[in-house]
């Protein structure tokens, strides 16, 4: 065989081994049967297939609600954002709900020049009789909006149709919290309802307690909207729920309440969907969440899920998110330090740059590029069967099934001592760099002892491969 041939042969081996052009193949279609715990890995849900399902993907503020400076504000193009996702080969957005009709940026490190923006749908019609705050007419709390549950059935079914998984948020703590004056845009505002709503409580102008078990008249309200939530896309398989964005640390009782309430209902239902429990701001305690009810947490960076993320070790599915770590922030060896430690990375997007940040920012491009080549990994090597193993490599980020495969991060590249020596037979080395998508097969190594292997990237960091030979 000539060189020619050769180093076509060779270039097919490398691309079969990665499969990595994310854009130039389509994401897996429709899920199959509803998520649920892996048993066999209980670091990933899985669904009918069997198979440990990874999740990773962009996420934005107004990929259900419109949002920005205009009022009425512009129409997000979600069909172009789901192309987009689908071209980076991602399977997971938070559908982000909002409670405030209007929001001011300007506290934001990531503003635009523009900082009051506007929002729209709300679940509930504005019917009057008068007008709330805004000069538009209140709300009527006990008449749902049809044309906001259509949106969110219809923009399910299109995510589902792109292979993507939507988790549907209830409520949005943040607002409440960060803004002042906020609860004058929020419909449980005295003024900005028919019903007798007041979400003030305490009289402190906050209304923070609406996300707190001290109201009952609010809580029957809340529970009839997330009845009429999962009525709307509980025959759905790509659905899971988060129960609220950021919310305050007091919110916890009320939080596993709501996460208790929905396995309930959906229990009479034909399906039962996932239930998520996300870091609580101000100074919510990651214990919180890993003692819910939840099915996934999403963690705050304590512990060290910026920089060094400690490892999974199952119970429950971790989607870490720079939402809860940075606000918009991350870098790439975040993202392979988590693949890494079993955990399902997922990004805040500043998207088109509607709200916050620049438009399609190329300093976001590493994150959103790597999501999609780790999940073309994890479904080449079928992370059902992988586990981190930190203890094997020195470099300390290892997923792998021991004596069969390793998915292995170097983040300084160079060089890295690989423990093979539970390991039988030999094995095939594949080294992949994720800032251009180099690829370059390895050398064939034994197992049996320790093994170093150097990067051909030089000083860049690099993914390596480890696969069992046939």
């Amino acid at each position: 065989m000539n060189s020619r041939y050769s180093a076509i042969l060779l270039a097919l081996i490398i691309a079969f081994a990665f499969n990595l052009e994310s854009r130039s193949q389509p994401t897996d279609g429709p899920a199959t049967g509803p998520l649920r715990l892996c048993k066999e890995n209980p670091r990933y849900f899985t669904d009918d297939s069997g198979q440990a399902i990874f999740l990773t993907g962009s996420h934005h503020w107004y990929n259900l609600v419109d949002m920005g400076p205009t009022d009425p504000p512009p129409k997000h193009d979600y069909t172009a954002y789901l192309d987009w996702m689908s071209g980076l080969n991602h399977n997971f957005m938070r559908m982000w709900a909002w409670e405030l009709v209007s929001w001011n940026t300007s506290g934001s490190d990531h503003r635009n020049e523009n900082t009051l923006h506007h929002v729209a749908p709300f679940p509930w019609q504005r019917t009057g009789p008068g007008n709330a705050l805004d000069e538009k007419p209140k709300f009527n709390l006990d008449k749902f909006n049809p044309a906001y549950f259509e949106r969110l059935r219809s923009r399910v079914i299109e995510a589902r149709d792109q292979g993507i998984y939507v988790s549907v948020m209830l409520f949005e703590g943040w607002g409440l919290q960060r803004m002042k004056d906020s609860l004058i845009s929020h419909p449980f505002h005295k003024d900005n309802n028919v019903n007798g709503i007041n979400g003030d409580k305490n009289g402190d102008g906050l209304g923070v307690e609406i996300h707190e078990l001290v109201n009952p008249d609010i809580l029957a309200i809340q529970k009839t909207y997330i009845k009429k939530v999962i009525d709307t896309v509980n025959d759905l398989d790509n659905v899971l729920y988060e129960i609220s964005n950021e919310n305050h640390p007091a919110s916890t009782p009320f939080q596993y309440a709501m996460i208790y309430f929905i396995h309930d209902y959906e229990k009479s239902k034909p399906k039962q969907h996932p239930v998520g429990m996300t870091f609580q701001f101000k100074g919510g305690s990651n214990q919180d969440l890993y003692d819910s009810p939840a099915d996934w947490i999403s963690p705050n960076p304590d512990g060290g899920y910026r920089d060094n993320p400690p490892a999974n070790k199952g119970g429950k599915v971790i989607l870490t998110d720079t939402d809860h770590l940075w606000g918009i922030g991350g870098n790439q060896a975040w993202l392979w330090k988590s693949v890494c430690r079993g955990l399902n990375p997922i990004f805040m997007d500043p998207y088109d740059g509607v709200v916050l940040g620049k438009k399609f920012d190329p300093k976001w491009e590493p994150i959103r590029k790597s999501m999609g080549y780790a999940r073309r990994m994890s479904k080449r090597m079928n992370f059902t069967t992988m586990i981190p193993h930190s203890d094997l490599v020195s470099t300390k980020y290892c997923l792998a099934e021991q004596g069969e495969k390793y998915l292995i991060y170097l983040p300084e590249g160079k060089q890295v001592e690989v423990d093979l020596s539970n390991a039988n037979g030999s094995f095939t080395s594949f080294w992949f760099n994720p800032n251009n998508r180099e690829r370059q097969r390895g050398n064939e190594i034994n197992g049996g002892a320790k093994q170093t292997l150097t990067s051909p990237f030089g000083e860049a960091d690099a993914v390596l491969l480890i696969r069992k030979s046939q």
